[in-house]
């Protein structure tokens, strides 16, 4: 390949560094030299400073639009223009829910920065990728909305970040909203950094205020005069610190792993020490443990891919393969000295459900994989790639496991992974993880911020003072009340159902975990009685026309059914058997069809979190590819009275 004139492209100061680098390829003298583009490249990214920031927010504060921003406006993408939007959010649920669920790296070069984006979940079940990221990273881009202000997850991700010692950089996002008010929430900010425990360095943090979606950015609230997203890059570069370098012998850090098909079991990392190349190394467990191992490939972030090179600096973020059992939290080392890292701490598990194998009338139907040796293995490939999941592989029985993690919506979201993978399985209901700490039992609490119509409290208000919550603070604005309760996370199981229907789908509710107190005594059970199939067969318009009569339906006619699938819910609270399938028999008076076509009402839509909520302890979710049922843990009518 030709070369070209490096005097055209460095800096005097880059030159000089060139000329005494050993590594450097050039002609004799040093004083006019020709390279390669590829050895260029590789130079300019060793001599190229580096910036390592995550961007954290609560839900829905935009930090993954951000981060489109910043990758169509960087230097990086100049030349190619991208498309859409969320671009970060390559996970199919993510794309339907609107939501990060799996922090995710990109980098991009501005002003001649390198600077790498991580990516992280705004739920608080998700914390778990929130709190490993802190070790990769050098500091934070803080979202807060315009509008709304610090909201319950913006104090968990605060406190990682101040805990970890990193610096902020506060942007303001939705600027653009007509009831924005930049001031308020600056000084309701500020007041969040003194209440963590900040230091005054952190506290004197810069801010900045943006319109992520148009990718506008400014050191003034004005939108008119925003222009681009430079204002974000120019704050990064100049106030985040560029890692520490240290030339010692190699160390790596893991913060996630995950699997490429043709490399195998990939892990992500920074260099904490020394420079990283592929070849012989050690790997030391979270127990301690040093084993040999070899590295094969080493990567650097490049835009939104990959990028193989032969050696990587301390303080660069590197995804590397070849280490087949390696996990997040452990160490990747120079052979010669094996000098383990600090084991991350991950906040342990609240909630847990029992996963067990499919033993409906329908099962191995719809699915691909409905084994319990199926299950286990799905469920200890998930183990390493989420820290904050716990599986009891003998908690319950050989077939069924006791699978625990951070909230409903975390295991909801695993569930409904396994059931896109073809996965066929039976979950229980939800229940809290209670611990004895000093002799005294204690349960999890939690911290929940609500926001419904103002005419609609008072109903919110008595259902909370029923689940054992305990109000904070009640404010009223623009026609909308905002309660702030600590809540027994038990409480808030089937809440968020029950609120959706008693404000009409207007009810809003975020919530974040607090820590483990004294047990609040008993919550009166939400007592809800179903409807249950009679009898194995399809359901049609005349069995259920009489069956609507009793309650609210779960299906739709010509769905098959099988004795004990729960159907609908009765408007009593005791369960009741209903018999979908009764057909209209042909009589001398009436043809067999006669009076079938009566209108029937639309049924209640039971997705996978609903049918968590919805369920008692003696009913089980059925899931399969296909479809989420319902049904008794006990099918038959008399094993169900047997057991009462």
């Amino acid at each position: 390949m030709g070369g070209v004139h490096c005097l055209d492209l460095l800096s005097p100061e880059m030159y000089e560094r060139l000329k005494s680098d050993r590594e450097t390829p050039m002609v004799a003298r040093g004083v006019l030299f020709r390279l390669t583009l590829s050895s260029i490249h590789r130079i300019l990214r060793r001599l190229m400073e580096l910036r390592n920031i995550a961007i954290i927010a609560h839900v829905d504060h935009g930090k993954t639009t951000l981060v489109d921003s910043l990758l169509k406006q960087s230097e990086t993408f100049k030349e190619r223009g991208l498309e859409g939007e969320t671009i970060m959010d390559s996970n199919p649920l993510e794309r339907e829910r609107g939501i990060t669920i799996l922090s995710k790296n990109a980098a991009v070069v501005s002003g001649g920065v390198k600077i790498n984006i991580v990516d992280t979940p705004g739920h608080a079940d998700f914390g778990g990728e929130v709190e490993r990221i802190m070790n990769l990273v050098d500091g934070v881009l803080l979202l807060v909305d315009a509008k709304e202000g610090p909201m319950p997850q913006t104090r968990f991700v605060l406190k990682k970040a101040i805990d970890a010692g990193h610096r902020v950089v506060v942007v303001i996002n939705k600027v653009d909203k007509p009831d924005a008010r930049p001031a308020w929430v600056l000084d309701q900010t500020f007041d969040l950094f003194v209440a963590l425990g900040a230091t005054d360095e952190q506290t004197d943090f810069p801010v900045v205020y943006a319109c992520a979606k148009l990718g506008k950015a400014g050191f003034e609230p004005e939108l008119e005069k925003m222009v681009d997203i430079q204002p974000i890059f120019k704050t990064v570069i100049d106030k985040i610190p560029a890692p520490k370098v240290d030339d010692g012998p190699f160390q790596v850090s893991v913060g996630s792993v995950s699997y490429d098909q043709f490399k195998g079991k990939m892990a992500v990392g920074r260099v904490v020490r020394g420079t990283f190349r592929p070849g012989p190394a050690s790997w030391i467990n979270r127990d301690g443990k040093v084993s040999t191992a070899k590295v094969t490939s080493v990567m650097v972030f490049n835009g939104m891919g990959r990028e193989e090179v032969a050696s990587a600096p301390a303080g660069e973020i590197v995804a590397f393969a070849g280490v087949e059992g390696i996990n997040i939290g452990e160490t990747i080392a120079d052979p010669e000295h094996p000098d383990a890292l600090p084991v991350l701490k991950i906040e342990e598990p609240t909630v847990k459900m029992t996963f067990g194998v499919n033993t409906s009338p329908f099962a191995g139907k719809e699915g691909t994989f409905t084994t319990s040796r199926n299950i286990k293995e799905r469920l200890e490939r998930e183990l390493q790639n989420d820290v904050a999941l716990q599986v009891d592989f003998a908690g319950a029985s050989d077939a069924s496991f006791v699978v625990s993690g951070r909230g409903e919506l975390h295991l909801a979201i695993l569930i409904e992974t396994m059931r896109r993978e073809g996965f066929e399985l039976q979950v229980s209901r939800p229940q809290v993880i209670t611990k004895e700490i000093d002799g005294q039992l204690q349960e999890p609490f939690e911290e929940a911020s609500i926001e419904v119509p103002e005419n609609m409290a008072g109903a919110i208000i008595e259902q909370l003072a029923q689940r054992k919550g305990v109000m904070q603070d009640m404010r009223v604005e623009n026609g909308h009340s905002f309660l702030e309760y600590v809540i027994p996370t038990r409480g808030l199981i089937g809440f968020r159902n029950d609120m959706l229907v008693q404000t009409k789908g207007q009810g809003i509710i975020n919530t974040l975990f607090l820590g483990y107190r004294p047990y609040a005594g008993d919550i009166a059970a939400n007592p809800h009685g179903s409807m249950i199939s009679f009898e194995s067969g399809v359901s049609n318009s005349y069995g259920m026309k009489q069956a609507q009569e009793r309650g609210q339906l779960f299906i739709h006619p010509a769905i098959p059914v099988y004795e004990g699938m729960v159907i609908g819910q009765n408007a009593k609270a005791e369960d009741m058997m209903v018999n979908v399938c009764k057909e209209k028999r042909l009589s001398n008076m009436r043809s067999k069809g006669d009076g079938v076509a009566e209108a029937l009402d639309t049924p209640r839509y039971m997705g996978l979190e609903e049918a968590l909520e919805y369920i008692g302890d003696d009913e089980l979710v059925e899931v399969t590819p296909k479809n989420i049922r319902i049904r008794k843990r006990l099918l038959k009518e008399f094993e169900r009275k047997r057991a009462k």
